[in-house]
């Protein structure tokens, strides 16, 4: 939006952190107090606070959500030669997480609510497939029903990619809790977020939790031994801190983004297509995305008007250079096809206001109304 101004910003960052500044600076003082700053207290707690959110009894932090990924698919023995299967219209990471091991990612379309379709997941079930990593994606509940009765079948792990969908609810049990395990990012974009990189494991099976305590340390038994080639993907203590901050505001939060979802949804179905919830589905709205057959002209015409609607995930996973050698083409997943083309992500966020959004809106209806 060079030379326009900016009359709605896509995201308002620093004024979501002013109202929690005293808090936030309380914490960081006291990790600074304690001189623990490594996996310590805060990384505990924050740990057992946010197993408990999504009622499971595990939760291990890690340094960033695809840290988590990759760290869960070594832990359960995907390596060359394997396949894991997940959607191709997410951020690459629940990809490259697999292709980083030396698996081969598999990708199967989406529905219409944009997540995995279980429909056509059984005949991409090879006996080379080691993982299922449906993505939650905009904080939308995937279909997991219907994913976890052909994957226990089968016999496949099942590991949830809850990126952007915490504090989500399928049938009132929260995401996270769903699979054999779930990894979640708490990067600065998402709903609960980190002031830098952060990301955390969730599960019911001890042995992945105590493996993965060791393997985002190097995978050091203690101090003098190590027990395995890996990574140094911790937690920081103070990045705990300030998360457990914004996990007391997390409710709070997560309702004006839904009131506000809730309230775009009903003033813009005359106009485009909205995210509505399905049923026992409860939509966090990590990300507010439209669907139009017009996108590229309505966000010209938005970012001319002052109102910052960002393209995610233009290009889909398959078809990334990093891809080339899978082999995929542009016409293997029609339903990723079109809504690669018509997604638009509109400002959403927990301090705007209902005056912002107007102009938002009052903007999309100017642009169908003056085609129309």
């Amino acid at each position: 939006m060079s030379g326009q101004v900016v009359r709605v910003p896509y995201t308002a960052l620093a004024s979501q952190a002013a109202t929690v500044k005293t808090e936030l600076m309380a914490a960081v003082e006291s990790v600074l107090d304690s001189g623990r700053y490594i996996l310590g207290p805060e990384v505990q707690a924050f740990e057992r606070e946010f197993a408990a959110l999504c009622d499971v009894p595990l939760a291990v932090g890690l340094a960033n959500g695809t840290c988590a990924l990759h760290l869960v698919l070594r832990a359960i023995g995907v390596t060359a030669g394997d396949e894991v299967i997940t959607a191709p219209n997410s951020f690459l990471a629940s990809a490259s997480s697999a292709a980083l091991t030396g698996a081969r990612p598999v990708f199967v379309d989406v529905r219409a609510d944009m997540n995995l379709d279980p429909g056509k997941l059984e005949d991409a079930i090879t006996p080379r497939t080691k993982a299922i990593v449906p993505v939650h994606l905009a904080g939308r509940p995937a279909a997991m029903k219907e994913i976890l009765e052909i994957a226990d079948r089968r016999g496949v792990f099942v590991l949830e990619d809850s990126a952007q969908a915490v504090g989500a609810r399928l049938d009132g049990r929260p995401v996270g809790g769903w699979g054999h395990a779930a990894c979640f990012s708490l990067h600065p974009l998402k709903n609960l977020y980190a002031y830098g990189d952060a990301g955390m494991m969730t599960t019911r099976d001890d042995r992945l939790a105590s493996h993965l305590r060791q393997a985002r340390n190097h995978g050091l038994q203690n101090r003098d031994t190590c027990d395995f080639w890996s990574f140094n993907c911790r937690l920081d203590e103070i990045h705990a801190a300030m998360l457990r901050v914004h996990l007391r505001k997390l409710d709070e939060w997560t309702a004006a983004r839904r009131r506000l979802a809730l309230r775009y949804n009903d003033a813009l179905r005359a106009y485009v297509t909205v995210p509505d919830e399905g049923q026992g589905e409860y939509h966090v709205y990590q990300t507010y995305m439209i669907q139009s057959q017009m996108r590229d002209q309505l966000q010209k015409f938005l970012n001319v008007h002052g109102i910052e609607a960002l393209v995610h995930y233009a290009t889909p996973i398959h078809l990334q250079p990093a891809a080339r050698d899978l082999g995929y083409t542009a016409t293997d997943f029609p339903e990723t096809a079109r809504v690669v083309s018509e997604i638009l992500s509109l400002p959403l966020y927990p301090g705007l206001t209902e005056d912002q959004q107007d102009l938002v809106v009052s903007a999309i209806r100017e642009f169908y109304t003056g085609r129309a």
